[in-house]
């Protein structure tokens, strides 16, 4: 992993010299929920089918994260449809090179069909946000903090077991609880400047392969809970940041193998600890580069002072977004485990809430006087690091200009006016299937700002996923009652 390789934009007429030395091409999309889906071909076979696309099965929408075939009427993939193939285009500004495969050149996929983006295609729906932004001179800037847990990697007969040595997690999980996993690291020690040396190998890699995959992080450390690391990853464009986050896992994972060490981004992969969170940071800014949620200078008559750095625009936007909230949850919160991470006191917001530099806040201001004025932002904390993030950051976007073209005012003080008042805000749904009734009901705000065939899509995977969780005997389940009832 010495050689640095990054992305670059290539044109088709760029292709040939650009894989001249190259056999095979390696090329993958995106599932409903995150996961790249994807294969191997010869370089002849990419270049083939490198601006009309190729035959990609409609399955990767049709099953759930274990291949298991959807229970409900998820119809942009149904059953009776034959799984036909979807056109998985790829996209050539997608371009790097995956440096712990040998550097083979790598390309992400949008899928089509008849013509059309396939409605559950995060990378086209969140493209197509991102055309309406720029057509209104627009362009949105996006950084993700991704916290996760990493344990180490037992083979299927435990830790220094006599028997395979051979590290295999899903067979230990078969024969064994999940609390038997060990975490690299015991207790909670945040911004630890000792603790990654005893993994100073797996953690320096993960850091120096991100630059090399051009997923570069800004940040990276310990994170509260037993082996936890956050992993803040550069600013970029909207559509570049969504696609790094979904990079950033594959790297992760990847790099955790050649360690035995595996990475988990389980929102709360463990009971009594603080969940792991996917905290957005986003603004927008004119196609010059200049903050539009920044105000010049503070504004004295501001509602509410925590507000007075914000322009208009991003007052607009701020209210759009705290309105969808509870109808854009599951965009946020995606799994029955998610919910798990969105209690309180665990440093996770569970209500409608805005303030500045409040970390206890659903959504966090960042302006002036704590930064500078072109770093003007919003951050989202109620995303875990199971997030979709293509989902999530076009919920945001589109919520948020929801705001903007309805001119919407903030109706919720924010949580120092709320304290002042001693008033309490807004719970969110705090289940997977109460965030469902909302982000589904007919007049929606999902249905209003996102295409309802995608709202229906989306809400029939997660039922499914109901339907799986209710079906499972859990392991407190047995434990309580299998004597005493």
């Amino acid at each position: 992993m010495l050689v640095k390789m990054t992305s670059a934009n290539i044109t088709a007429e760029d292709l040939t010299e650009t894989l001249a030395n190259d056999i095979k091409v390696k090329v993958a999309g995106i599932d409903c929920d995150g996961i790249l889906r994807g294969k191997v071909m010869s370089k002849e076979k990419f270049l083939g089918i490198a601006q009309k696309g190729f035959g990609f099965s409609s399955a990767v929408f049709g099953w759930d994260m274990q291949d298991v075939l959807y229970t409900t009427d998820a119809k942009i993939a149904p059953a009776d449809s034959g799984y036909v193939d979807f056109i998985a285009i790829p996209d050539l500004n997608s371009f790097r090179r995956i440096p712990w495969e040998d550097n083979i050149p790598f390309f992400l996929v949008r899928f089509t069909q008849n013509d059309r983006p396939v409605s559950a295609d995060g990378r086209s729906l969140l493209r197509s946000i991102c055309d309406k932004l720029a057509a209104e001179n627009c362009q949105a800037m996006a950084g993700v903090e991704l916290e996760f847990m990493n344990f180490q990697t037992p083979s299927e007969d435990g830790y220094g077991a006599n028997g395979s040595h051979l590290r295999d997690l899903a067979a230990f999980l078969d024969k064994n609880a999940p609390s038997a996993l060990r975490p690299l690291t015991q207790g909670s020690f945040s911004y630890s400047a000792t603790r990654p040396v005893a993994y100073k190998k797996y953690f320096y890699d993960i850091f120096d392969t991100s630059a090399q995959f051009n997923c570069g992080i800004e940040g990276w450390h310990t994170e509260g809970g037993p082996g936890v690391y956050e992993a803040a990853l550069k600013v970029s464009p909207v559509d570049e940041m969504a696609d790094k986050v979904s990079l950033f896992k594959l790297l992760a994972k990847s790099v955790g193998l050649e360690h035995g060490i595996t990475p988990c981004f389980m929102a709360k992969p463990m009971q009594g600890q603080p969940g792991s969170s996917g905290h957005i940071h986003v603004s927008l800014c004119d196609l010059e580069g200049k903050n539009l949620f920044a105000r010049e200078t503070p504004d004295t008559n501001a509602p509410w002072a925590d507000a007075a750095g914000l322009s208009d625009l991003g007052r607009q936007f701020l209210a759009g977004l705290l309105e969808a909230l509870p109808d854009i949850m599951p965009l946020f919160a995606p799994t029955i485990n998610s919910y798990k991470r969105l209690v309180e006191n665990f440093w996770a917001p569970v209500n409608i809430s805005w303030g500045l530099e409040d970390r206890m806040a659903s959504i966090r201001i960042i302006t002036p006087p704590v930064c500078k004025p072109g770093a003007t932002r919003f951050e989202v904390r109620i995303p875990g690091a199971d997030l979709h993030p293509h989902y999530a950051l076009a919920a945001i976007l589109a919520a948020g200009w929801r705001g903007v073209q309805q001119k919407l005012e903030i109706s919720v003080p924010p949580v120092s006016a709320m304290k002042s008042d001693n008033r309490k805000p807004e719970l969110l749904p705090n289940t997977l299937e109460e965030a469902l009734r909302r982000f589904n009901a007919p007049g929606s705000i999902a249905r209003e700002i996102l295409d309802p065939e995608f709202v229906e899509f989306f809400t029939a995977t997660r039922e499914h996923e109901l339907r799986v969780w209710r079906e499972a005997v859990t392991d407190w389940e047995f434990k309580r009652y299998i004597e005493t009832v």
